[in-house]
């Protein structure tokens, strides 16, 4: 996990450290010392510490700048809407959400506009997102606020802590991973997310019928994945022909995807159900 969080920030020109003014609304910034963390009550920078083990991620942490509004939104919703992957408990997701609502699961969602957007359009089903990137959970949690997303959690940290710690047998009703990093380089394939042991892990966490819906637009990961599910005896593919399936509906065409088309790239969606054995 980045250290990003507790990074200290370098004071930048107009900012005026002592000043105690506060206008309601408007982020004041202030010169943090060594240490201190930069959201206090936001997520936090490596949630699970040192309690796992050391093995290879699927993710890659990035640093980037926090925008004000963003940053007003971890310190101020995370509290309510946040959760930080630590390992420690098993969570109980009717407590979580409020409700018994069907839960899904979706690992990765870049800065959430289609995260935000297919929470809105099924408020029956409640979305529990995973990323660490953090700009990403704060413009989520922006995009959850303003438009009253009661049925959406923004989860900090490693998804398979989440699944190997956190979640109970037969949790989830679905699990979504789109445009997961491809790590195209040979001697990285060992880094991509969708591998055997991954989907036997994901599979305890699943409900009997309950979906997996991946998309990628790198062609050879599609077929990768195209392998991996259907090889694997926890999981059908739904499309009779045993191919890759339209994308749905449901899924909304991002920006970056609709850029990727506008460029040729071909996008590629594939839903596999959980198997009853």
């Amino acid at each position: 996990m980045s250290d990003s969080l507790n990074a200290p920030e370098a004071p930048q020109p107009g900012d005026h450290a002592g000043h105690a003014d506060h206008h309601p609304g408007v982020s004041v910034r202030h010169t943090r010392a060594k240490g201190e963390p930069r959201f206090p009550d936001g997520p936090k920078a490596d949630p699970a510490g040192s309690h796992f083990e050391r093995r290879i991620r699927s993710f890659q942490p990035r640093r980037s700048r926090v925008t004000a509004g963003q940053a007003d939104a971890l310190q101020r919703l995370w509290p309510k809407w946040g959760l930080d992957i630590d390992g420690q408990r098993v969570v109980d997701l009717a407590e979580l959400f409020g409700n018994d609502n069907p839960v899904v699961l979706e690992i990765g969602f870049g800065m959430g506009e289609a995260t935000a957007q297919m929470a809105g359009g099924d408020p029956g089903t409640n979305i529990l997102a995973v990323d660490v990137h953090t700009p990403g959970q704060g413009n989520l949690l922006n995009l959850a606020d303003q438009n009253g997303l009661s049925n959406l959690r923004v989860g900090n940290g490693d998804a398979i802590i989440l699944l190997r710690e956190m979640l109970a047998p037969d949790a989830l009703d679905g699990l979504r991973v789109y445009f997961p990093d491809p790590w195209p380089k040979k001697r990285h394939h060992k880094r991509r997310l969708i591998q055997p042991e991954f989907l036997s892990l994901a599979a305890t966490r699943l409900k009997p019928g309950a979906v997996v819906h991946c998309a990628t637009d790198w062609e050879p990961y599609a077929e990768q994945m195209l392998e991996v599910l259907t090889a694997h005896p926890d999981f059908e593919n739904t499309q009779d022909d045993g191919g890759f399936a339209p994308r749905p509906e449901f899924r909304p065409l991002t920006r970056f995807e609709g850029q990727g088309l506008d460029k040729g790239h071909v996008v590629n969606d594939l839903l596999f159900r959980r198997v009853l054995r």
